[in-house]
């Protein structure tokens, strides 16, 4: 076993393991990170865990050194500096016409690298735009194409339950959504109203799909004929969460009723 950290890179990056070494880290400490092409910063987001280093292939990379108040100043400069560079890169785009939708800009710590963030709908010829911003940064420039979710996770912003975008906050990676989470959740199937700022369906209906997959096998089907506590009718309503089924009898009453007090109508 060795011990790790888990720390998030930059504000709303990836959350990786990282080797501490000797160092004395707490939760909230910011750090310098070894990362593939250089160095990086990160916040930490745990304290000292087990690693089995047998069980996985994954190659750890190490913490080098808490921010110092330099590499503070060096974050904050950077981050202004990249503000620039977005400013002038958005300006290049339009002034070539070029059809992409410039997301953020970056730079890599030691400012050796200046990355860009775009969505486009296809393909996009960016060879001159790189030569452009290279003479004006004197660094090597990259375009990354993203998705509209890796855009969302990247600005952030508030979802309609009122909390920060769950992209932004913990979601690692991007699971695969469906309509058919949102038929099974009984969740409105208008688009406008299950679709997240990215425009794609909200990644929590991932959340809580295995337990509505459970409990389908529990309840009655909307239509089905079914015995009530007051008479036979149909089952028009089910609350998965509540664990109740509302059920219109032949005589127009309605009444909402315990799952357990349910049962099948014989044919």
């Amino acid at each position: 076993m060795i011990k790790v950290v888990q720390v998030r890179r930059r504000h709303k990056g990836k959350i990786q393991f990282y080797l501490p070494g000797d160092l004395q880290l707490k939760i909230g400490d910011f750090c310098v990170i070894e990362e593939e092409r250089g160095l990086d910063y990160g916040k930490v987001l745990s304290g000292l865990l087990d690693w089995d280093n047998d069980s996985s292939r994954i190659k750890l990379r190490r913490i080098m050194r808490k921010m110092t108040p330099e590499d503070l100043n060096q974050m904050e400069s950077n981050w202004r500096d990249s503000r620039v560079a977005f400013d002038t890169c958005q300006r290049k785009i339009e002034e070539k016409g070029m059809e992409m939708k410039l997301v953020a800009a970056e730079y890599s710590f030691d400012k050796s690298r200046l990355l860009f963030y775009f969505t486009a709908d296809g393909r996009v010829d960016f060879r001159e735009l790189v030569k452009d911003l290279a003479a004006i940064f004197k660094t090597r420039i990259e375009m990354r194409q993203i998705g509209v979710r890796d855009e969302a996770k990247i600005k952030g912003g508030i979802g309609p339950c009122g909390l920060e975008l769950c992209c932004a906050t913990f979601i690692k990676d991007f699971e695969p959504i469906n309509i058919r989470m949102a038929k099974t959740q009984r969740q409105p199937l208008d688009p406008d109203k299950i679709s997240g700022a990215c425009g794609r369906l909200f990644c929590c209906l991932k959340y809580e799909n295995d337990f509505y997959h459970k409990a389908c096998r529990r309840f009655p089907s909307e239509g089905d004929d079914v015995i009530s506590p007051e008479g036979e009718g149909k089952v028009i309503d089910l609350n998965y969460l509540k664990n109740t089924v509302t059920v219109e009898m032949e005589d127009d009453r309605k009444g909402t009723y315990p799952l357990k007090d349910i049962r099948k109508a014989k044919k």
